[in-house]
């Protein structure tokens, strides 16, 4: 029964809107594709998709499907992971982030990435974690573990709000780089802020000194195109359930093969200790639910198949319309630089007003955004220019 209506509801699994509609009516194009191929209903305005993303139907269908038929057995293997190793899944994913099969483990999502660093690391007391002071609760707290149980020292780079440009960026960065730094540990594009950082410069600056790296990426694969093989960065964290139309509970580990054998897993069953696998040595933890894997693997289609350039240029457009409509008002105050090659598609600003009221009208009009005096807009495909125009509406009705 349930069966049979969660197929009902997904629907077949229609085709993309042809091309042709989108180079005659691109507006057309993207309500079309929201409408087939999202569950999202009309009176849901979700502008929060750096938290959560929303997962198309066929990454669901991918799911469901493969729940089924390892519930039959229909497969002659076991339908897991935690074991094995992965290697079409991991091929494929590797080849959409920009990095080598064997250098990419799957875990559940950035937050156990960057915990596998962070406990995994040798680190004596004393030893300096360069941080920024904007970074995600979950790009500190498994740093916070290590300074209070090993010692090791935590330091916050204050970054300007907005920036400059990225000189200054990378500036502030580099420059705070101590005798005692061991580590940098940032997010290539700032959660709270949704500006993107100098990944590159700071990467090659440290690796000059001798200091190992941590590219926070929960943010980067599938909003911005931006390959792990180009940061030069000793290891990167992502959630794919964020822009990558992944289901929740899938996420990935990039070690750099020179860093393999100084990185200790955090949690072990058999062949951690098996260098010859290389990073997948960090995902054999014990039996996992294959099935999210199979939607990671289904979302990775779903973006390619759209085309990942035309996604950016969507998402961006959407995302300047929100600059453009914030600037306008003077209740806020713009976070995101003027350069909007700094950002993709997340826009912040301060709100200067009690946003009490705003917040209620939000909900009686199912507005979801990221709640906060700092309002954080997250736009992708499935946005329309209508659910920003009613954020606004909504703004200018209760804080002006």
């Amino acid at each position: 029964m349930f069966r049979r209506e969660l197929l009902k509801l997904l629907g077949s699994t229609a085709a993309l809107p042809p091309d042709t509609l989108f180079q005659k009516d691109p507006e057309a194009y993207w309500k079309r594709l929201r409408d087939e191929q999202f569950l999202l209903p009309d009176w849901r305005i979700f502008l929060n998709n750096g938290s959560l993303g929303v997962t198309p139907k066929p990454v669901l269908k991918a799911v469901v499907d493969y729940m089924e038929q390892s519930a039959g057995l229909i497969i002659d293997e076991y339908p897991r992971w935690g074991y094995e190793l992965m290697e079409k899944h991991r091929a494929e994913v590797a080849d959409f982030v920009g990095c080598r099969t064997q250098d990419l483990a799957l875990v559940h999502n950035a937050t156990e990435a960057i915990s596998t660093v962070a406990a995994g690391v040798d680190l004596k007391a004393g030893d300096e974690v360069l941080l920024t002071d904007q970074e995600h609760v979950s790009g500190k707290s498994p740093w916070q573990i290590r300074a209070q149980r090993h010692g090791v020292v935590l330091r916050e780079v204050k970054i300007p709000i907005p920036p400059r440009d990225f000189g200054q960026l990378a500036d502030v960065m580099i420059s705070a780089i101590g005798p005692r730094t061991r580590m940098i540990s940032f997010s290539g594009i700032l959660s709270h802020l949704g500006f993107r950082m100098p990944v590159r410069e700071i990467c090659d600056a440290a690796r000059a000194k001798g200091v190992m790296t941590l590219v926070d990426g929960a943010h980067i694969n599938g909003q911005i195109d931006m390959k792990i093989a180009d940061m030069n960065c000793d290891f990167y964290a992502g959630s794919p359930h964020k822009w990558m139309f992944a289901p929740a509970g899938s996420g990935i580990l990039y070690v750099r093969e020179e860093m393999q054998d100084r990185l200790w897993p955090s949690i072990a069953t058999g062949n951690w200790d098996n260098r010859k696998l290389g990073a997948a040595r960090f995902m054999q933890m014990g039996t996992n639910n294959r099935a999210i894997f199979e939607g990671m693997i289904a979302g990775v289609r779903f973006h390619r198949e759209l085309g990942s350039q035309r996604v950016y240029e969507r998402i961006h457009q959407l995302a300047k319309s929100v600059y453009a409509k914030a600037k306008e008002l003077p209740f806020l105050e713009l976070c995101s630089p003027a350069d909007d090659r700094m950002w993709g598609g997340l826009v912040t600003f301060d709100i200067k007003k009690d946003a009490r009221k705003m917040w209620a009208r939000f909900a009686e009009k199912k507005v979801w955004t990221l709640r906060g005096n700092r309002l954080r807009v997250a736009t992708h495909v499935h946005t329309r220019p209508s659910d920003i125009e009613t954020m606004f509406e909504l703004m200018r009705e209760t804080l002006a």
